[in-house]
């Protein structure tokens, strides 16, 4: 049986291996989410998440100077899924920009990092809440012969709640 940590410690490896989720404002456009690729693990600690977006978009537009995100992951080998709330923020940094900045990144602005249409985002994890899976094939054996289904997520599911990395 896996501690939260565990469990919360395996969402950063995944996340940082697959760095796609569904990203979305709450109460803004029937919550309705969009692909996003995060930038994970800077010095800041895993907590914080980092948006490369065009502030051209109805997604930057609405967001403004902030609000309440959730963020939505599911692991390559759909064994792990993961949702975020927390705050989402634009943060304009170069020297972030600068450190974050890829060739994948790269592709979607023209000007480069002087492109008046970037805008980086952050962010600020409140809650994390992880679920790890089977798979339905071994779970679907397990109950086939008599196995509780409950009793094998036991030890499964981490319920976080994370500081604010920054004030």
């Amino acid at each position: 049986m896996a501690s939260e940590h565990e469990i919360a410690q395996r969402f950063w490896k995944a996340l940082r291996a697959d760095r796609v989720v569904m990203l979305g404002l709450h109460g803004i456009d029937g919550g309705h989410s969009q692909p996003m690729t995060a930038q994970v693990g800077t010095d800041e600690g895993p907590g914080l998440l980092w948006f490369f977006a065009s502030s051209d978009t109805d997604f930057v537009r609405q967001l403004g100077a902030g609000g309440h995100a959730v963020a939505h992951f599911a692991a390559k080998g759909h064994d792990l899924f993961a949702s975020l709330d927390g705050l989402l923020v634009p943060f304009n940094d170069r020297d972030m920009i600068d450190r974050l900045w890829n060739p994948f990144v790269a592709a979607w602005f023209k000007d480069g990092k002087d492109d008046p249409a970037l805008q980086l985002l952050r962010l600020e994890p409140s809650r994390l809440q992880v679920w790890l899976s089977e798979g339905s094939l071994l779970g679907g054996m397990k109950q086939l012969f008599g196995g509780d289904p409950k009793k094998s997520y036991a030890g499964k599911m981490a319920d976080l709640d994370l500081k604010p990395r920054i004030a």
